[in-house]
């Protein structure tokens, strides 16, 4: 059988990852009947039979959606291979035929807006796949969505930006708050854009691990808010009826896309509704008997003001993102003044743990870090648990290669090797245009109430729960 399973997280040595022997259950509730020596029940394939009553019971057949599996510690990745009924192909597919959509509380809404939101990685992923530049594979993409049905197709650009500038303030604040207070947890500060690293660390690690984690919300989640609230309001609809997709490299944005902490109560919506990835956009394309180099081509659509070109950005340092790049050189300006702080990283046990250092009068006063992967990742919060971590922040990504090489970013091509298209890949990242973040700077302004505002702390941030470990024998079949 061929697991779709991120690849960085399958592990042998984690004891809560599913095999695929293995069968993820629900807990049903069975009602007893007592008698003086207790209630006896003999389980059956399709339910019980109660010996006390004579009463033979059958099951009801129960779904499991995203949200049961984020609430179960059994397992960290399995909810990708569960029924997800609103995170496929299929379900975008009828949203576009239907022009309505239930959402994660059973409530069917109409749909006046379909808007779709481009990751750069899946974007170079499919440019990579189909011999395509990045601006062919952006506006043959737009195009291909629009022809299927979507309204608007936007770059995550801003989001980008903005959960950029909102963890640069977040670690000089938690630096600050460090110095007053060195027995806090305020660092090293850990990179929350990865789903699959938090999960983790939700359910492996609690309330250990949690407060080191960045409260910045990822730039999915940054651009759902932008959607539902910003953008909703500009086109005069609800933010229920706009139809939200993201364009992800990772199979665990669904997951992230379908936390509770990312429904609005007071919008009664998710900020994001879908997520498809780069594997099964080639698989749409594949059952429609075409390439991306065969869609026509359309211009990706802007919403953030005027002045501003729409397209998928790059930024310097990680396929990522940039986040160690971009804290520590903001950093380094604020707290010790340097301009023209120098990154030379160096490799330590492998190309996916590496380090670098910022000096000041002959001392080390800055050590930031990427740690990609699983092997990395259990090395650094060893470190951190044993009290010996000497880092004030650190680049967290599950898969091995950062994002850039998603778990569900199209496979190589028959010839070629794993290696080789990500080197590819984070060479077409390097050669994009650089972002700037005129846009993100004038939406606090206009959006936000301004850059330390309370709305800016309640749109930009989130929050994170220790799951504990549930005691359920996940793999017994009756």
């Amino acid at each position: 059988m061929t697991s779709r399973f991120s690849g960085a997280l399958q592990l042998t040595d984690l004891d809560d990852f599913i095999t695929p022997s293995q069968e993820c259950i629900k807990p049903v509730k069975i009602e007893k009947t007592k008698s003086k020596t207790g209630a006896k029940i003999k389980i059956g394939e399709d339910g019980y039979f109660d010996l006390s009553s004579g009463r033979e019971q059958k099951l009801q057949k129960v779904e499991i959606t995203l949200a049961d599996c984020l609430a179960c510690s059994g397992c960290i990745t399995s909810a990708e291979s569960v029924l997800v009924t609103r995170q496929s192909q299929e379900e975008l597919l009828r949203v576009f035929s239907e022009r309505k959509y239930t959402d994660s509380k059973g409530v069917t809404k109409n749909v006046s807006l379909v808007v779709i939101s481009l990751s750069p990685q899946p974007v170079l992923s499919m440019a990579a796949r189909y011999k395509l530049s990045p601006e062919e594979a952006t506006s043959k993409l737009a195009g291909y969505f629009k022809s299927l049905g979507a309204d608007m197709v936007l770059d995550m650009t801003v989001a980008e930006d903005l959960s950029l500038l909102e963890a640069q303030q977040e670690f000089l604040q938690r630096y600050q708050d460090q110095q007053n207070d060195p027995t806090s947890k305020n660092l090293p500060m850990l990179a929350s854009s990865c789903p699959g690293w938090v999960c983790y660390a939700e359910k492996t690690h609690g309330s250990f691990i949690l407060p080191y984690i960045s409260t910045t919300k990822s730039p999915q989640q940054i651009m759902g808010s932008l959607v539902k609230q910003y953008l909703s309001k500009k086109k005069e609809v609800t933010p229920g009826e706009v139809y939200h997709v993201t364009f992800m490299p990772c199979y665990d944005k669904k997951l992230e896309a379908s936390r509770e902490d990312f429904y609005s109560e007071m919008l009664n919506c998710h900020d994001v509704d879908c997520v498809i990835t780069a594997i099964e956009v080639e698989q749409m394309l594949g059952n429609s008997n075409m390439s991306l180099s065969d869609a026509t081509e359309a211009a990706l659509d802007w919403a953030w003001g005027d002045g501003e070109p729409a397209g998928v950005k790059g930024r310097a340092g990680s396929g990522s993102g940039g986040y160690a790049d971009s804290i520590f050189l903001h950093a380094a300006e604020q707290l010790f003044g340097e301009t023209n702080a120098q990154l030379v990283y160096k490799n330590l046990r492998n190309p996916d743990f590496r380090e670098v250092t910022l000096e000041k009068d002959g001392k080390e006063v800055l050590k930031f870090a990427i740690a990609n992967g699983f092997r990395n990742i259990q090395n650094l919060v060893q470190k951190l648990k044993r009290g010996k971590s000497p880092y004030h922040y650190v680049e967290v990504m599950a898969c091995p290669s950062g994002c850039l090489n998603g778990g569900a970013q199209s496979r190589p091509v028959s010839g070629e090797s794993g290696r080789a298209l990500v080197q590819q890949l984070e060479a077409l990242y390097a050669a994009l245009p650089r972002a700037t973040d005129r846009a993100a700077r004038r939406l606090y302004a206009e959006w936000l109430d301004g850059r330390d505002s309370d709305k800016a702390k309640a749109v930009l941030h989130t929050a994170y729960h220790a799951v504990e470990k549930a005691d359920i024998a996940l793999n017994i079949k009756w």
